[in-house]
């Protein structure tokens, strides 16, 4: 494959395996392994970020004969083991994106699971108490983290990769309330600051809306497998980079 050539990607997100599940998505790896070249799996991979939940996306990860890259989402953290599930995936062939970056057939791929914390006016700002500080500062070190990470490509393509949402048009369709909480501008500030981001997927926001852009114009996808099954009748959003 020549670096001008597209690449296709799969991308979903909100995959959301229990410890009930038995091979919960051996088969959809296996159909997408055949109509794409990289599948992107865009956080809250288990239902509680427990060992059993990994191991089993593991096992069908294994059988995917492309390569598999992704990041982590909220849910995967609430057993307090999120270096445990990234392991298990790792060793399962999944590269687990957040302190680096990646390159597949001339296309990049960055990534972190990002954080909340608001939209334009409704943005958290980082004054008064020391809690709501440290809420900002994750919020900046997880838009830091995927700065980094664009910074580090060198290609000419590259898809930004995340959990929580860089902009507010994606979530349209989830109670506005709530909007500060699925995710953060300040992920999209780092994104608009290089030319290469050709598109940014996210998941995290079941209601949501497909597609929106950021300021400067990119394209970013709502991929969750709820919003994507709606759009296209199946849980897999595919895209040309």
């Amino acid at each position: 494959m020549q670096p001008t050539d597209k690449v296709t990607v799969a991308a979903i997100g909100d995959l959301h395996v229990t410890e009930q599940n038995v091979a919960p998505y051996r088969e959809m790896f296996a159909e997408i392994s055949r109509v794409a070249d990289v599948l992107v799996l865009c956080g809250d991979l288990t239902n509680f970020g427990k060992t059993s939940e990994a191991e089993i996306l593991a096992e069908d990860i294994r059988t995917s004969a492309i390569p598999v890259i992704g990041v982590l989402g909220n849910h995967d953290y609430e057993c307090g083991q999120p270096e445990v599930v990234a392991n298990i995936l790792t060793a399962a062939g999944m590269t687990v994106l957040d302190e680096q970056a990646i390159e597949i057939k001339g296309v990049g791929f960055a990534g972190v699971k990002g954080f909340l914390g608001g939209f334009g006016r409704g943005e958290l700002a980082p004054f008064g108490e020391p809690i709501i500080k440290a809420f900002v500062d994750e919020a900046l070190n997880e838009a830091r983290k995927l700065e980094n990470g664009l910074r580090t490509l060198r290609t000419e393509r590259s898809l930004a990769v995340l959990h929580y949402s860089p902009i507010a048009e994606t979530l349209e369709g989830e109670p506005l309330e709530i909007f500060q909480y699925l995710g953060s501008a300040r992920l999209a500030d780092a994104i608009d600051r290089f030319d290469h981001v050709k598109a940014v997927v996210h998941g995290h926001a079941h209601h949501g809306t497909y597609e929106g852009q950021t300021m400067r114009g990119i394209p970013v996808y709502n991929v969750a497998q709820f919003v994507v099954r709606e759009q296209f009748k199946r849980p897999y959003a595919l895209l040309e980079i």
